[in-house]
């Protein structure tokens, strides 16, 4: 297909989009396993493609691919409070043969309002570091300055460990810097997603969930499998997992997603308005019926547990003398992670089972949904994507590199700003990622609001 009904501006800017997702920047949690020069590649073609953004932008590398960019503000006042906007340039491997197109083609499919750029990166996260990127090039170019400094951090391992991140937030506390606002990848611009809800929602992170890893390990003395003991170290790791799926976290209403209902319940046809509206009475109810709505809304109101990662014997006639399971537990607020340790161990009730945290962080602060730095992020919405649009708090379900930037800011909130459909949204971290070219030619324009707010 092509892009020709496009004004020649947009164009380049999805061709300069298109390059970026070519290269392959795939992170992996063994570093080892990691390729440099994609990422080398990647920065390389940065200047390139925005001349203008690095002639006026301060910027430098941190922790050997991490890009900090800063555009000093106009005013006497410009360094304090300034805004911070983040994205990652890294991308999670590709499961080869499940792709309709090639994951780092980038090519356009389908045409007008429908043309779509499938890529790996597409939406995690090559298209809001883009979109920043054109923002400001197209500021620079008109001669614009934002009154107060702007920041762009822009991690390379966000999708493993997250250490570009945490150098970024590093020098930044060095330098004194404490941001008046960051916006960093979270929820996107949504329809459907809260029952009876028809208008489209812009779900902006005001807090994320803390993640955690347990180490679960059964031993026995071992042999061959024709001689069996009545409760293998495999039985004994089934048996715990299975305790584990079948006593979940119990569900409750944590203060962000009761913003989040408090925010949507005009919008909701009755009875449901009134439910929303009242979860002093109601809320014990909806948190047991949410669960039942699907694993985004089961998210939102418990700390989840899932066994990911397994080990047993060395072969299919052994009987294994180590079997292993990674329980992965994403925290809701309120949670911690010696919290759900414990409660892991009292389910399982397994004295022999060891069961280690391997690494966890509890959840993020939650940040004010009311204020100044919430309404330049509602105003931008409005302005950019559609003033019929409803922003409204909630809870990240995934860890973010924002999570690093708490440390040194009150106003941390995680949004991406495109117009995603459930199918788009399933494709994370999934096989056919994509975006739709004019949802992401709109999403340029909300960090230019942004920006000419700061």
């Amino acid at each position: 297909m092509t892009i020709d009904h496009l004004d020649r501006a947009s164009r380049d800017a999805v061709e300069r989009f298109r390059e970026l997702l070519r290269i392959p920047t795939v992170s992996h949690a063994d570093e080892a396993l990691v390729d440099p020069a994609p990422f080398d590649l990647f920065l390389a073609a940065l200047p390139r493609l925005y001349p203008g953004l690095h002639a006026v932008l301060e910027h430098e590398v941190i922790a050997g691919h991490s890009l900090l960019y800063r555009w000093p503000g106009a005013t006497a006042t410009a360094s304090e409070s300034p805004t911070v906007l983040m994205a990652h340039l890294d991308v999670v491997p590709v499961v080869a043969g499940d792709w309709r197109h090639d994951p780092f083609g980038a090519e356009l499919v389908g045409e007008g309002e429908a043309a779509e750029i499938h890529a790996r990166g597409a939406i995690d996260d090559k298209g809001s570091l883009v979109a920043i990127l054109e923002a400001v090039e197209r500021l620079v170019a008109e001669g614009r300055r934002p009154a107060r400094d702007v920041y762009l951090a822009f991690g390379h391992n966000e999708e493993t460990a997250g250490g570009g991140a945490r150098a970024i937030v590093a020098a930044l506390r060095e330098r004194g810097v404490r941001p008046g606002l960051v916006i960093d990848e979270g929820g996107a611009v949504v329809d459907g997603v809260i029952p009876g809800v028809e208008v489209p929602t812009a779900m902006v992170g005001v807090a994320e969930r803390g993640v955690m890893t347990l180490l679960l390990t059964a031993r026995e003395g071992g042999g061959h499998a024709s001689t069996p003991p009545a409760l293998p170290a495999t039985a004994r790791l089934a048996r715990a997992i299975d305790r584990i799926h079948r006593r979940p976290f119990p569900p409750r209403i944590a203060p962000p997603v009761r913003a989040l209902f408090a925010t949507v319940a005009p919008h909701a046809p009755q009875p449901l308005r009134w439910v929303f509206g009242n979860l002093g009475l109601t809320g014990p109810l909806l948190a047991r019926v949410f669960p039942r709505l699907g694993p985004e809304m089961n998210a939102m109101v418990r700390t989840t547990a899932v066994a990911t990662e397994l080990s047993g014997a060395p072969g299919e006639n052994v009987l294994a003398t180590t079997a292993r399971a990674a329980i992965n537990i994403r925290l809701l607020t309120g949670d911690t992670v010696a919290s759900a340790a414990e409660r892991v161990r009292q389910v399982v009730a397994d004295p022999e089972l060891e069961i280690e945290v391997r690494h966890g962080s509890d959840p993020s602060p939650v940040s004010p949904w009311r204020g100044a730095a919430w309404r330049r992020i509602a105003t931008a919405v409005a302005s950019a994507l559609g003033d019929d649009i409803l922003t409204t708090p909630y809870i990240q379900l995934g860890a973010s590199d924002s999570r690093w930037f708490t440390e040194i800011s009150d106003h941390v909130y995680r949004f991406t700003p495109f117009h995603l459909t459930r199918s788009e949204r399933d494709a994370l971290h999934s096989h056919d990622e994509r975006i739709r070219v004019a949802v992401w030619l709109r999403g340029i324009g909300f960090y230019r609001e942004l920006i000419a707010a700061s």
